[in-house]
């Protein structure tokens, strides 16, 4: 059942991109535009769940974190500007805004809005799978893993699987790849903090796909220190063979 915390997920992610959008078209230095990116979008959100939602905490890698969240019932964990790196290059794509709810040990809603391909992928609207899972048109698996620091492993991953690494940016984009068929698999391990995958783990669960720590131990959230110390987002029919692989390599 669709609530209004999905609609307001994707509602304030789909705006905070957007006015990502304009202030990346006014152009300028490339640090200072991260620098007010991540600000601005930060400013933005937390100024609405405030005013929308005033009874719920918030969760923000741009903002200080305030243990109170560890005894609220809901929490909002979003990450401003997914990607700040990548929003600082002129023609790439691959960044996002992520908003997810958090509630007695769930994610019930998230958004993941990729301003730059004009798509907002949201547990209102989850992404239709295909049935059975398609293969790649080459017959190659793909896993996307980081840009910056791709994992040891993934390496060791793709020869024992015969896959192709592909690297990318923003973890939400990561994710959006997979939920939109064009790679069957996201791997990363070497830390990453609860706003990087929440979001993009709502969406991805809400479109039927595998979401696990790599040993395939269920993902935590809302935790003290809020760090997930690696993550895989696959294709729900791959899920058992990919874990087992990794096992073996790690």
């Amino acid at each position: 059942m669709i609530s209004d915390d999905d609609r307001l997920a994707a509602d304030l992610a789909a705006e905070a991109g957007r006015r990502l959008l304009v202030l990346r078209a006014e152009g300028g230095d490339a640090a200072a535009l991260r620098r007010d990116g991540d600000r601005r979008s930060h400013e933005f959100l937390t100024t609405e769940l405030a005013r929308l939602r005033p009874g719920d905490a918030v969760l923000s890698e741009e903002g200080a974190d305030d243990p109170a969240r560890l005894q609220a019932p809901r929490v909002w964990i979003v990450d401003p500007l997914d990607g700040t790196r990548e929003f600082g290059e002129p023609g790439r794509t691959d960044w996002a805004v992520h908003v997810a709810l958090w509630e007695q040990g769930e994610l019930t809603a998230g958004a993941v809005a990729l301003p730059a391909q004009a798509n907002v992928l949201s547990t209102a609207a989850p992404q239709a799978q295909p049935a059975p899972p398609a293969a790649p048109a080459s017959g190659t698996l793909r896993f996307l893993v980081s840009r910056t620091r791709p994992p040891d492993f993934a390496v060791r991953l793709a020869e024992k699987t015969g896959a192709e690494l592909v690297p990318l940016g923003s973890a939400g984009a990561k994710a959006a790849a997979v939920i939109c068929g064009d790679a069957e698999a996201y791997v990363h391990s070497g830390g990453q903090y609860e706003w990087d995958s929440a979001a993009p783990v709502a969406v991805a669960v809400a479109a039927g796909l595998h979401a696990s720590r790599i040993d395939g131990s269920k993902l935590l959230y809302n935790q003290a220190p809020p760090s997930v110390p690696d993550i895989l987002i696959c294709q729900a029919a791959i899920a058992g063979t990919l874990l087992e692989a990794i096992s073996s390599v790690r």
